[in-house]
C-alpha cells in the first residue's frame, strides 16, 4: 500500500494543478461568456442606431457569437494544456473546404449583405434585375423574392442581382411618362398638339412641375409623330399611360384627326 506521503505528493503533483486549471478554464468559458454577451449587445445597440435592416443584425449577431463561442472554446482548452495548434488548423482547413463547396453560395450570400448594406432596394419597391422585373417582397441572405405584375413570385440569387444592373423604378417621387402618338400628313400639327396639351390638362395626376412636354419629334414614313411626356407620381405612372393612350385615340377620332398606320404604295406598269 501506498504510504500517506505518497499520496499526498501524487495528489500535490498530478490532481491539484488539474483541479486548478479545470477551474481556470471553466472560469474562463463562465466569464468569457459573460463579456461576449455585453459585446454582443454593445454591437446590437450600434447596428440599431445605425438603422440597419433586422436581418442583417440578426445574421452579424449569430455570426459574432459563434466567433467569440469558438474563441473562449479554445482559450478554455488551452487553459487545460490541450495543443490548440492542431485544433486551430483543422477549423482552417475544414472552413478552406467548405468555402470551396459553396463558393457559389458564399457568392450569393456576400451579394446579400450588400444588398441589405447599401440598400439598392427596399421592400415593396418595382425594381427590374437579373432580368426579372417586380415588387420585391423579401431580401434575404442568399436570394431576393420578387413578386410580378401577373401575381407570379421569382426568387433570384443575389449574386445574379448585385453583379447585374439594377433598375428601381420606385427609387423617385416621380417619373416621366414617354409615350409617342401619330398624325396623319394631312392632319393640322397645330390642331393635334393642342388636343394633346388638353388631354394632359385635364387629367389632374399630369404633374404642372415639371410642365409636360408636347413635341414634333419626327417626320416618319406614314405619320407626323408627337412626344408626349408628362411627369407624374411614381405611382401613378402606368394609369396615366393606359388613360391618356385611350383618350388621345377618342380625342383624335372625335376631331377628324388620323392615326395612320404603316402602308405601302404600289405601281404596276402596264406592258403595252
Amino acid at each position: 500500500m501506498l504510504e500517506t506521503s505518497n499520496i499526498q505528493e501524487l495528489i500535490s503533483i498530478y490532481v491539484v494543478p488539474w483541479a486548478i486549471n479545470i477551474v481556470m478554464a471553466l472560469a474562463i468559458f463562465v466569464i468569457g461568456r459573460w463579456v461576449a454577451r455585453i459585446l454582443l449587445n454593445v454591437v446590437d445597440k450600434m447596428l440599431n442606431k445605425a438603422d440597419m435592416d433586422p436581418i442583417l443584425i440578426n445574421f452579424v449577431h449569430s455570426i459574432l457569437n459563434a466567433l467569440l463561442l469558438l474563441v473562449i472554446i479554445i482559450a478554455s482548452l488551452d487553459q487545460l494544456g490541450v495543443d490548440t495548434t492542431s485544433f486551430i488548423a483543422l477549423i482552417g482547413a475544414a472552413g478552406l473546404a467548405v468555402g470551396l463547396a459553396l463558393q457559389g453560395s458564399l457568392q450569393n450570400f456576400a451579394a446579400g449583405v450588400l444588398l441589405i448594406v447599401f440598400r439598392p432596394f427596399r421592400v415593396g419597391d418595382f425594381v427590374e434585375a437579373a432580368g426579372t422585373s417586380g415588387v420585391v417582397e423579401v431580401i434575404g441572405i442568399f436570394t431576393t423574392t420578387m413578386k410580378t405584375g401577373d401575381n407570379r413570385e421569382i426568387i433570384v440569387p443575389n449574386g445574379a442581382i448585385y453583379n447585374g444592373t439594377i433598375t428601381n423604378y420606385s427609387a423617385r417621387e416621380t417619373r416621366r411618362v414617354d409615350m409617342v402618338f401619330g398624325i396623319g400628313y394631312d392632319d393640322d400639327i397645330r390642331k393635334a398638339k393642342e388636343l394633346l396639351q388638353s388631354i394632359l390638362d385635364a387629367d389632374d395626376r399630369v404633374l404642372k412641375e415639371p410642365a409636360p412636354l408636347i413635341a414634333v419629334a419626327e417626320l416618319a414614313d406614314s405619320s407626323v409623330n408627337f412626344n408626349v411626356r408628362p411627369w407624374v407620381k411614381s405611382a401613378d405612372y402606368w394609369g396615366v399611360m393606359f388613360d391618356v393612350t385611350e383618350k388621345v385615340k377618342l380625342t383624335f377620332d372625335d376631331n377628324g384627326i388620323s392615326i395612320p398606320y404603316p402602308q405601302m404604295d404600289l405601281h404596276i406598269n402596264k406592258p403595252e
